[in-house]
This record gives C-alpha cells, structure tokens and sequence, in this order.
C-alpha cells in the first residue's frame, strides 16, 4: 500500500494510507509516527486542535527519512473564522511542525466545534478563511489546501468566491456510515475525498455481518474497512499508535467483490461509537 498514490487536482501526490493522530499527545504522537515512518508509511495527519504538531514535527526531524518524501497534513483550528486569525494559525502550526512547508492545509470544520451542525453556517467566514488559505498556497507555505467536515453548500459555498478550488475534503467515512452522495459530489468536482475514523473507531470490529465479509477474505473487519474506503476512491487515515496495527493497516492486498462493495454500502448506521461518542462530528459536543 505504501506505494499506492492519488493525485490531487494540482498535480501533486498524495499516499492512499496516512497515519492519523488523533488523541496523541506530543510524545506519543513522535513515537506513533516514527513507528509508522519505520515500516513505510509517508503520509501523516495532525491538526492544530489536535495539540500535537510538535511532536509529529520531532519525528518528522529524528525518522530518518527525508523531509521531502513525507506528505504532512494539519488543519486549521474550527475557531480560526477570519483572515488574520487564519495567517497567524498557519505561521504557529509550521513553527511547532519545525517545518518550511506543509504538504497538505485543510480547514478543520466549517462551523467552531461548539456549534457543529447547528444554524450558523458562517458562509462569509468561510470565504475569507478560505482567502488566507489561498494566499498560504501561493507563497508556498502550503502546497495543497482543501476541506474537512464540509457538507456539499458547505463546499458550494466556497466555490461561489474561490479563485484556488478546494483540493481534500476529508470527512468520517467508513462501513455502516457512508455519505455516498457527498463522496459523489466532491468526486465529480476534482475533490479528493478522505476518510478519517475509517475503522468507526473500533465500533465496527464486532459488528456480526461485516466480520462475516471479512472471514470470507481472510482478513480483520479493520482490514476489510480501509479496503472498502479505498475502493471507494477515498484516501484512509486510521488512528493508531501501534505498530502491529499499523502494519496491519497497510496489508491491503485483496479485492473486495462488487457483491460485497453493495452490501458493505447498506450496512446499518452505527449510533454509538462508545468513549469516542463525545466527539461533535459523531453527534455530540465537545464538554
């Protein structure tokens, strides 16, 4: 899977498979991605909320591998809603990444955290939110720039003023939980989708008739996941800091049939995702 590259409307590549970091603190967030860089990984997903760009930029500095051959993604704060505000996260998050550049700026969420989903769209912050980002793209601080947690008027919303369009939206994707119609949309917009959760933070792995699909394959139910998103033409992002899950991750090996690609697509939407369920984007609000 390592190999295994999309490539994004500017041209530039990005992994299928990226490391995601969510829940890290700073040192296990280094080890996470040392670990990872290790067996082969060169895609890593930070964001500034996640409070640890400085230990994935002191992994990225110790891993021993070159700079350049590593696809590093952060995103802006979901509070960050004008244009200033926006410059100034940009220039924080490449001092504690310790880097010249980023590889990949998304904008975190279209709403802050506290009102996620709720009435206030905030159409016209969003433009100029997405005006700094455009600005961080020609100067070369970034070199793609995109989306995440957007819903398609979300997306529209910056088509209607952007000069630079939108590259990644990456949003939750994954068995029993599949926006088809958005992945669609994007799709046919030149946007790359990603797929963070693709494992439903581990509240798919027990479910019976997704593990009857994965027997059949010989692989895990978490294997079977990240097939099925990819399949889909999603990049996937899984969250651990274990490398025996990380290697597992990436042994993506095997086609999952159309058959299967139908009934994975109906799978019951899973309502709880247990300790995680607190998170806005899994229907709650953050405490």
């Amino acid at each position: 899977m390592f190999n295994e590259t999309y490539k994004l409307s500017n041209g530039i590549e990005i992994p299928k498979l990226g490391l995601g970091t969510w829940l890290l603190d700073d040192e296990q967030a280094a080890q996470a991605v040392r670990d990872a860089v290790s067996l082969g990984y060169r895609h890593m997903d930070t964001a500034q909320a996640y409070m640890n760009e400085a230990g994935v930029g002191e992994a990225i500095r110790s891993c021993g591998v070159a700079r350049e051959e590593l696809f590093i993604t952060t995103k802006v704060a979901a509070e960050a809603k004008n244009y200033d505000a926006v410059t100034q996260s940009i220039h924080e998050s490449l001092a504690k990444l310790g880097l010249d550049y980023i590889d990949l700026l998304i904008i975190h969420s279209p709403q802050p955290w506290t009102e996620f989903r709720e009435e206030n769209r905030y159409i016209e912050e969003n433009k100029e939110v997405w005006k700094a980002m455009e600005d961080a793209y020609r100067t070369g601080k970034v070199k793609a720039i995109g989306l995440s947690n957007f819903l398609q008027d979300d997306v529209e919303n910056i088509f209607a003023s952007c000069e630079i369009m939108p590259m990644v939206n990456q949003i939750l994707a994954h068995v029993s939980n599949t926006p088809l119609e958005l992945i669609e949309f994007c799709q046919k917009n030149d946007i790359l989708v990603e797929a963070y959760s693709p494992i439903a933070h581990g509240a798919i792995l027990d479910h019976a008739e997704v593990r009857v699909i994965a027997e059949k394959y010989g692989v895990s139910v978490a294997q079977l996941c990240l097939r099925y998103d990819i399949q889909l033409g999603l990049v996937v992002l899984p969250k651990t800091a274990n490398p025996d899950h990380m290697r597992n991750n990436a042994e993506l090996d095997f086609v999952i049939s159309d058959a299967d690609m139908e009934t994975l697509k109906n799978v019951e939407n899973i309502q709880d995702y247990g300790e995680h369920s607190f998170f806005p984007v899994f229907g709650g609000k953050l405490k």
